[in-house]
């Protein structure tokens, strides 16, 4: 059972491991330490744990807000469905969306992302015929970029001598692919910009336009769903649920509504938490799976912080993209109001995508970059039996900070009404894109409302109500202090900023810090 700090809960006073936040990469950090009979105890600042795997319910309907579908889980044997049963014991169990995943729309014409290479392939050379060879290239280059990462990652959990020594041969060929921006890449591999618009569509999946965003974080997106999307039975709620019974059979726990204020680092070693209230936890063991940027400029000493070089670190790397996410629930069953199960990723015709970005952060009055619709009801089996004759969509696109940033400070659902107001009219005119591709849900829908980047702030605490953590630029990848051990003795990093985007990522770095921690090759006792 998961309980809450704040109903003065019986807490030891000393932990094997102390784990601030809980989001993928903190509770697959906390499952993995617990599977090794550790006792961890997970701290969570929200009213409910799982970071972006958590849900919300209102007015009788209930949103996932983060995890809109997953990749590779449906092969039982991939190295991320291994992890998943892993880290819950088999209980979390997946839905396969089907053979379409992602429906691209740009302008009046659509591009369905198929699953299976070939099948995929194959698709998209039906819609290009004249780039069959560039195509096939493309395809390739994916897979090499993909077959370089796993020593990328794998350095990160050396020891410090020795990736002094060799984490360069580690790293080398990676980093060939991720100093190059995606549209480098791709166009030189062909010059057809509807093609390269094409294979950049699910660049909202890592938050940067083409020629901004590694090529790394490409390939990594792009191989992840070339076997099709999947979708947790039951919601993502499941996650936790499925993780938390793990963790507490080596008598650990996980707290909501426990803010930690600073970790107490005595002597260059962390040695517990102080918590917003004054009490203090104890470990010799403290992770933090906020971010690089909460980490480093809130929970450690301003002094300290500066002695480390964390806020020398923190000069190299930026927050990644801020979105809102129109939730939508209406009356009828999924299959009543013909929902799909694949994505539509929406995109005005005749201009790239840089373009557009450029242009909406320029004038949020022009077209939406990007616009994003899941529909997670028609995705999960158990929905109709827990919510009868309801359905949801999820619409999300870019919104900048910067035009939430006068709200600064106000409460949630206490903001003024020029808020309101702003938030109606970008409801509004996402609701009509929708109704553009799906106009018989006109007068279907019963209620709605829109998160805004002060939304994700006040609920996932990242400071400028980014999504992915840290830009997934070029740059990123070169950062050495991007890795779960920090220069304090005790105090170690996970979640999305050390390895990248997404949840199945985060789970990735939970691995990654659990096998730094401990030297134990996990994947290799996951496949045992």
């Amino acid at each position: 059972m998961i309980d809450s700090y704040k109903r003065k809960v019986n807490l030891e006073d000393n932990y094997d491991a102390i784990i601030i936040g809980s989001g993928m990469g903190s509770l697959t950090t906390a499952a993995l330490l617990s599977k090794e009979g550790k006792k961890v105890l997970v701290l969570e600042r929200h009213y409910t744990a799982g970071g972006f795997t958590h849900v919300f319910k209102r007015k009788g309907y209930e949103w996932d807000v983060g995890i809109h579908y997953i990749g590779e889980v449906q092969n039982l044997n991939s190295p991320i469905r291994k992890m998943f049963d892993y880290i819950s014991n088999k209980n979390l169990k997946w839905e396969d969306m089907g053979d379409i995943y992602d429906r691209i729309i740009i302008g009046d014409k659509k591009y369905d992302f198929v699953k299976g290479v070939e099948n995929f392939k194959n698709k998209l050379i039906s819609y290009f015929p004249d780039e069959s060879e560039a195509i096939k290239n493309y395809i390739q280059m994916i897979f090499e970029c993909n077959k370089a990462m796993k020593k990328f990652y794998m350095e990160k959990t050396l020891p410090s001598f020795i990736s002094f020594l060799f984490g360069s041969l580690f790293k080398k060929k990676y980093l060939k692919y991720s100093s190059k921006t995606t549209y480098e890449v791709i166009s030189s591999l062909t010059q057809n910009q509807e093609l390269i618009k094409v294979l950049t569509a699910q660049y909202g999946d890592y938050g940067l336009p083409p020629k901004q965003s590694s090529f790394a974080m490409h390939a990594s997106v792009v191989k992840h769903y070339f076997n099709g999307g999947s979708f947790p039975v039951g919601g993502s709620s499941e996650i936790v649920k499925t993780i938390n019974p793990v963790i507490e059979r080596s008598k650990g726990k996980i707290l909501i509504r426990a803010e930690v204020k600073k970790i107490i680092i005595k002597n260059k070693k962390a040695i517990g938490v102080l918590m917003e209230d004054g009490k203090k936890i104890f470990s010799d063991l403290i992770i933090s799976g906020i971010g690089v940027f909460n980490t480093y400029n809130k929970l450690i000493d301003n002094e300290l912080s500066l002695k480390y070089g964390f806020k020398s670190y923190l000069k190299s790397v930026n927050p990644s993209v801020a979105h809102g996410c129109l939730y939508i629930g209406l009356k009828g069953t999924a299959k009543d109001l013909k929902l799909p199960k694949h994505n539509l990723w929406i995109y005005p015709d005749k201009i790239d995508h840089d373009s557009l970005v450029a242009n909406y952060l320029k004038d949020q009055e022009a077209d939406f970059p990007l616009i994003y619709v899941s529909f997670p009801s028609a995705k999960d089996p158990s929905w109709n039996s827990r919510y009868p004759n309801t359905s949801t969509i999820d619409v999300i696109t870019l919104l900048p900070y910067e035009a939430f940033a006068k709200w600064e400070g106000s409460s949630w659902k206490k903001r003024e009404e020029s808020y309101e107001k702003l938030k109606d009219s970008i409801s509004k005119r996402l609701l009509s894109h929708l109704f553009k591709q799906l106009p018989h849900l006109k007068g279907c829908i019963d209620h709605y409302e829109l998160s805004s980047p002060l939304t994700t702030k006040n609920f996932v605490n990242y400071q400028k109500g980014e999504l992915y953590g840290l830009e997934h630029t070029p740059k990123r990848f070169s950062q050495k202090f991007l890795k779960p051990k920090t220069s304090i003795k005790g105090l170690y990093l996970t979640g999305q900023d050390i390895v990248s985007a997404g949840v199945s990522a985060a789970l990735f770095s939970g691995l990654i810090t659990a096998s730094s921690i401990t030297g134990i090759n996990f994947m290799k006792k996951i496949y045992k």
